[in-house]
């Protein structure tokens, strides 16, 4: 069995420790079982240079191995862009491979950033930069609105959810979340008790209502780059001016024009096994960046300055993942049966099968919920 470098499922857990603290116990999640909770519900497991979900693959390069992703509709058109030629739709992995095996990981970050692809060298990241929480703060009754989608991003949202706030998600009409075409369960348990709002930022009386919904807000969540936010109109350090807490969630921070998914996020920050001699390395849990990242903006949404003035949290997931990493030695693993164990000073500990809690109902289907918040937070309906 291989054992991942680093402390990522001790820091889950640090971090729910202090979410439950924070709100009072009202949320009493495990953050290691959080971060196999989707691989439970889709029986999903390690497939080595395959991810879990089979959209992202390890590669080698000319000079080492990089991270790829291939999980939006329109990604085979776009590598195919990157590597200068036309791609298989249904398997574009062999041409991409022959590509990537005669570049250098640095050629293929260049492009990837260029084209808008989640792809990137594996390489050993130093944490570059990681916000430390402020004062804590009960964030119950307070409402926060969600733009965010997938995974990280909802994630914080629900914790708030948890913690007694009240959770709007926004979603436009050409682009719902991408979520909801995945596994049904896994978004119920996430989007439960959300309301949904569906408003058209190319329509100006759209872009009006996203406007005063953002003013609304005392939580802004959002995994998009800067310049599509400013596209619908929004703008994060007005909000910020106003008193607001804004959680940008992207690949590797605000500045950067690089994007990522957990998986290529993950393994390209140096988050993976490797496997015995050949030093091949492996996927380690399922798209893990996305609910290290999500812990952990609600960890520091649930925290504000202590004079009340609002804040921009500028979250990169690269720099979450990467500090989770360190150079202690990877421990052994033995094997007893059906049972595998991680050897420590402590003696043999047992790993654990992915765990999922339950949906407690359904997620509102998408748009539903737009007219009554609109009415209930005086706002003119488009």
């Amino acid at each position: 069995m291989l054992v991942p470098p680093g402390r990522a499922a001790t820091r889950a857990r640090e971090l729910t420790s202090t979410l439950a603290a924070v709100s009072g116990q009202m949320i009493t999640v495990d953050g290691a079982h959080l971060l196999g909770e989707r691989a439970a519900l889709a029986d999903l497991r390690r497939r080595g240079a395959v991810s879990a979900g089979g959209r992202c693959r390890l590669l080698p390069t000319a000079d080492g191995w990089a991270a790829i992703s291939c999980a939006r509709p329109d990604d085979p058109l776009l590598l195919g862009a990157l590597i200068g030629d036309e791609l298989d739709a249904v398997n574009p992995w062999p041409a991409l491979a022959d590509w990537v095996r005669a570049h250098r990981g640095a050629e293929l970050l260049e492009r990837a950033e260029l084209l808008g692809v989640a792809a990137g060298p594996v390489r050993h990241h130093e944490r570059v930069h990681c916000p430390a929480p402020m004062t804590p703060r009960p964030v119950e009754g307070l409402l926060v609105v969600d733009f965010s989608a997938l995974w990280a991003g909802p994630l914080c949202a629900h914790l708030l959810g948890l913690a007694g706030a009240r959770v709007v998600k926004v979603e436009t009409p050409g682009r719902p979340d991408g979520a909801r075409r995945g596994n049904p369960e896994f978004y119920a348990l996430l989007h439960h008790g959300h309301e949904s709002v569906v408003l058209d930022p190319a329509d100006s009386a759209g872009r009006s209502a996203l406007s005063a919904l953002v003013d609304a807000a005392d939580i802004v969540i959002e995994a998009s780059r800067p310049r599509a936010l400013a596209g619908f109109g929004l703008d994060a350090e007005a909000a910020v001016g106003r008193g607001a807490s804004w959680v940008s969630i992207t690949a590797a921070g605000r500045a950067s024009h690089r994007i990522g998914f957990g998986d290529d996020v993950a393994a390209a920050a140096g988050l993976v096994a490797h496997e015995p001699g050949s030093g091949t390395p492996a996927f380690v849990g399922d798209a893990i960046a996305d609910p290290l990242t999500g812990l952990t903006a609600a960890v520091l949404a649930m925290s504000s300055p202590a004079d009340g003035r609002g804040v921009l949290w500028d979250i990169s997931m690269t720099d979450v993942v990467a500090g989770t990493l360190t150079t202690d030695p990877v421990p052994s693993t033995s094997q007893r049966g059906d049972s595998w164990f991680i050897e420590s000073d402590a003696g043999p500990i047992p790993v654990a099968q992915p765990l999922s809690r339950t949906p407690i109902g359904p997620a509102a289907d998408s748009g539903a919920d737009t007219a009554r918040v609109l009415e209930s937070l005086r706002i003119p309906a488009p």
